[in-house]
């Protein structure tokens, strides 16, 4: 037997073994803490260089014990200690990531940064982050590059970086990410193509690259990303064919390729795609017919081809498509008749084909598609009887049969679509009476049954629809009184009974109508007195009484009616002086009062003094200092205004002068007859000959002009975009592939041509500004034949229209809907505070702010534009659109800068809104609507809600807004002021640090 190890040596042993693990384990805490503590220190390096108001970071402080970090706000640690990962989405963060030592985080796997003010370039030292799966930087003031540096980080799954100020191509190493899985360039600037190396992402599930400024095709490679199941590439610049190899991806669910100029036919294989369930193709140049595969879409629920160049018919597959719920084909040149079984499943609610040549009558499985919520198949050429193609819609919520040749009656079924707002069959065949059952319908807010054939009496019943805005019945053959009862429509902005039969008397409950802007009665058989209740709608500004037979004398109460611009009396009966408070009437522009029994002098006013010989004629006995009239006999005419208590004098003198007014009157108009042809003549030598350009240095003369003639084939209505009160709104394309929009100024009435001077004289001083914010005018050129304005065409449009649009509104989040309140501030403030002189706006609303392609916003239209001379008064007429002109303006007409303050308050408001704050302004002086304590039941519901940082600045941009509706313009802010705060950063708002 051997001998046993003595005791000694094994109790030695076991020392040894003790100390080696006693080494270990203390050797390997001390390096944890050693690297905990790095990353600590280096965590507070980066605190000091952030902004912090919600204090989100103050658990952030020198570690006293061997914890290190791990237990601070946003951290989390491995077992070892080390940081793992930092999320510090929402945190109200402002600052950079230059104090972010990447290097000290070895172990670092998750890194989110999402929706803070990180702002300045994303570091190219980021690469050292070697064990990095999750990088989110989404939602920030990130500018630059995206640093090439990126395709070391091979571990990534997940890239966040959309909605940024990045700027550059799309560096080709991110193509080395081949385990990433989502990837989120979105919204920022990036420019250049698609990157050949993305082919090798296999991995690749989510690519969302839309919003930017991306051009050239789409790569033919793009199939080999054989597991994405997400594309958007939207509102790029993205032109060629949709690559066939595109129909290869079976995962594909959702693809968005619209508003682009991808052009040529949709892929016949397009039905490869199985689980497709979004298609979204539309505002490009796509043409050819719709391929009959797409029927084998059978999980798609969503397809928009609205707006592009497709021809044929609507494939009758479509209706084998059982899970489909939007349909949108709008805008194409599409023919034939709808498909039979287009709602065979049951479950379209969403269908739009306005816009193409479609003719025939509706299927019947429309008629009885019940689950309808939004339908628009006006300009087609449908045919068939309206009563019998149409079912009962429960959830119809808008509905455009416009501009078809309908014929039939008006069913009392469509008194059962309770939930109906927009009910629109105009200019169609349509015969019958007005069904009373149309007053069940109290959600209507339009309802537009123009230039048809109906006749009867208008139903009282329509009495009861409280909510109407907009109520359009012209150009019919409806007979009877106005209803008193329509008085109740007290939220009616737009009244048109024009072109029909009605008679007897304007009822008084017209009055009642407080917010209408917009009455015409004219061309019926209205008669007896003007209502004197007329003199209580405040807000009108077109009024329309013409071709009636209404006698009597013009109510003194017209003079109220200080928003009026267009007033139409002409061929009535109505006699009398016209009255002296016409005077008080500033904003008239337009007025007609031909072919009446009016006598005496014409008051003062601008619009009277300076109106046509065909606005004034056939009266008996209008005198003053207008074209074509006497001057007055002012001691006669003193008697004729005075009481009735010389009536007797009158009596006996006025026929004998009447007799000698008329019969010197026409001599006298020989003459001035004779002197106005010359004068005609002598001004066309005046006007000019040759058209004059000025300030478009990018265009060269009157070849520029021929282009622009032929560009708009001499202004054909085929290329109008808008029309205006100074003119109308062109879209043009040049030789050389430029796009503008052209205004062309109506052309000038006798009397004009100064006013028309004027008006060039400051669009000349306007072509000298230049602002991001403020849509370059190239110039303007005058001509005898045509006079028009060069602008920048935005393709966006209006923001009005954007917000009108439940789909578009959606697409303007918080973000940028502060961006284009902060855009509009901006414009506004350099134009009062940085040109001299200053120039104000006058017509600051939301059809004249245009949106370009990344949602920057741009006023446009200064056709109203005023330059503001130093040591004058500025005394001039009410312009602006009715809702957003300060109260002051129309009643001083002295413009300053707060009148666009003022507008820039309504405006800003309809921002949040998404739509026009009339009902929100007259309850401003509640404190808890002042404070913004009621903010959240104000925003627009039609997005997601804000966070609670954009919510902080929502809640800065409405008690500046509060503060622009001010009555008193001397405690209206200043647009410097509003651009400033704006501007400044969240932190200092909440700081109190921000002054008036």
């Amino acid at each position: 037997m051997g001998a046993s190890p003595s005791p000694t040596f094994k109790n030695c042993s076991s020392s040894l073994s003790f100390l080696f693990m006693f080494l270990i384990v203390f050797g390997s805490s001390a390096f944890d803490f050693a690297t905990s503590a790095e990353e600590a220190a280096a965590l507070l390096l980066w605190k000091t260089g952030l902004q912090d108001p919600h204090a989100r970071l103050a658990s952030w402080q020198h570690p006293s014990n061997a914890t290190g970090p791990c237990t601070w706000f946003a951290i989390s640690c491995n077992g070892a200690m080390s940081v793992t990962k930092i999320n510090l989405t929402k945190s109200g963060l402002q600052g950079t990531l230059d104090r972010f030592s990447f290097s000290l985080f070895p172990n670092l796997e998750y890194f989110d940064l999402s929706v803070n003010s990180i702002f300045c370039a994303i570091p190219s030292q980021i690469s050292q982050l070697s064990k990095l799966v999750h990088l989110d930087l989404s939602a920030n003031n990130l500018n630059g590059l995206i640093p090439s540096s990126f395709g070391n980080l091979t571990n990534l799954t997940y890239l966040n970086l959309c909605r940024n100020f990045l700027n550059s191509s799309i560096p080709l190493e991110i193509g080395n990410l081949s385990n990433l899985v989502e990837l989120y360039l979105n919204t920022n600037n990036l420019t250049g193509s698609f990157p050949p190396t993305f082919v090798n992402l296999k991995r690749l599930r989510f690519l969302y690259m839309y919003e930017n400024m991306l051009v050239g095709s789409i790569p033919l490679e793009i199939g080999n990303l054989i597991s994405l199941s997400h594309l958007s590439l939207y509102s790029n610049n993205l032109s060629g064919p949709i690559p066939e190899s595109l129909c290869d991806l079976m995962n594909l669910t959702v693809l968005e390729l619209y508003r682009n100029n991808l052009s040529g036919p949709i892929p016949e294989n397009i039905g490869n795609m199985k689980s497709l369930v979004v298609l979204n193709i539309m505002e490009n140049k796509l043409s050819g017919p719709i391929p009959i595969s797409i029927g084998d879409l059978s999980r798609l629920e969503v397809l928009y081809i609205r707006d592009n160049l497709l021809s044929g018919s609507i494939p009758e597959v479509i209706g084998d498509l059982m899970n489909l719920v939007v349909f949108r084909v709008a805008r194409n040149n599409l023919t034939g008749h709808l498909p039979q079984n287009i709602c065979k499943s049951g479950r379209l609610n969403n269908f739009t084909a306005n816009g193409n040549r479609l003719s025939g009558r509706m299927p019947e499985s429309l008629r009885n598609c019940t689950t309808l919520y939004r339908v628009r198949l006006d300009g087609n050429q449908f045919t068939g009887n309206i009563s019998e193609d149409f079912g009962v819609y429960p959830n119809l919520d808008y509905i455009n049969l416009s501009d078809n040749k309908f014929y039939g009656e008006i069913s009392h079924k469509w008194g059962k679509s309770l939930q109906l707002t927009d009910f629109e069959i105009a200019g169609n065949n349509i015969t019958g009476s007005i069904p009373p059952e149309i007053g069940n319908l109290t959600q209507l807010g339009l309802l537009n049954l123009s230039s048809n054939h109906l006749v009867g009496k208008i139903p009282v019943e329509l009495g009861r629809l409280t909510s109407m805005v907009k109520l359009i019945l012209n150009d019919n053959q409806l007979s009877g009184g106005i209803p008193q009862e329509l008085g109740s429509l007290t939220e009616l902005e737009y009244l048109d009974l024009s072109a029909n039969n009605l008679s007897q008397s304007i009822p008084s409950s017209i009055g009642d109508f407080a917010k209408l802007h917009h009455l015409n009665l004219s061309k019926n058989k209205l008669s007896h007195g003007i209502p004197i209740q007329l003199g209580m709608l405040l807000q009108l500004s077109v009024l329309d009484l013409s071709h009636n037979i209404l006698a009597g004398e013009i109510p003194t109460e017209f003079s109220s009616l200080v928003s009026l611009v267009t007033l139409n009396l002409s061929h009535n009966n109505l006699s009398g002086v016209i009255p002296s408070t016409f005077d008080d009437l500033h904003g008239l522009e337009f007025v007609d009062i031909s072919n009446n029994q009016l006598c005496g002098p014409i008051p003062s006013n601008k619009a009277l003094q300076e109106a046509p010989v065909q606005a004034l004629q056939g009266n008996n006995g209008l005198c003053g200092n207008a074209t074509g009239l006497l001057p007055c006999n002012n001691s006669l005419f003193e008697k004729i205004h005075k009481s009735k208590t010389g009536s007797k004098i009158v009596h006996i003198i006025l026929p004998p002068a009447v007799g000698a007014i008329v019969m010197a009157s026409c001599v006298i108009y020989i003459t001035l007859l004779r002197r106005n042809e010359c004068e005609q003549t002598d001004k066309g030598d005046m006007q000019p000959k040759e058209f004059e350009l000025r300030t478009i240095s990018i265009f060269d003369g009157k070849l520029f002009y021929e282009e622009i003639i032929k560009a708009t084939e001499d202004f054909d209505d085929a290329y109008c975009i808008g029309r205006g009160g100074f003119g109308s709104v062109y879209k043009a394309k040049l030789p050389s592939d430029d796009l503008v929009a052209v205004k062309k100024l109506h052309t000038p009435s006798e009397g004009e041509w100064s006013t028309r001077k004027e008006l060039l004289n400051e669009v000349k001083t306007l072509t000298e500004i230049r602002h991001r914010n403020i849509v370059k005018l190239y110039g303007f050129c005058s001509h005898s034949k045509h006079s028009f304005l060069v602008y920048e065409y935005l393709e966006r449009g209006s923001l009005f229209s954007i917000l009108d649009n439940d789909e578009e509104a959606k697409k303007l989040d918080w973000s940028k809907r502060l961006n284009i309140i902060k855009g509009v501030a901006h414009g506004l403030s350099y134009m009062h505070s940085d040109v001299s002189p200053p120039i104000v706006h006058r017509d600051i609303s939301s059809k004249n702010i245009l949106l370009d392609d990344e949602y920057e916003a741009c006023i446009s239209d200064f056709g109203t534009a005023k330059v503001l001379e130093i040591n004058s008064s500025n005394w001039t007429a009410v312009a602006g659109t009715f809702g957003y002109v300060a109260p002051e303006f129309a009643y001083t007409l002295k413009v300053t800068e707060k009148c666009d303050v003022y507008s820039f308050g309504v405006l800003a408001l309809e921002v949040i809104q998404g739509k026009h704050p009339s009902n929100l302004i007259g309850s401003l002086l509640s404190p808890v609507i002042r404070e913004g304590k009621m903010l959240g039941d104000l925003l627009d519901d039609r997005i997601a809600p804000p966070t609670d940082i954009v919510l902080v600045e929502l809640t800065t941009v409405f008690k500046l807004a509060v503060a622009c509706l001010h009555e008193n313009p001397r405690f209206r802010p200043t647009m410097y002021d509003i651009s400033q705060i704006i501007s400044l950063k969240i932190s200092d708002i909440e700081k109190g640090q921000v002054g008036r």
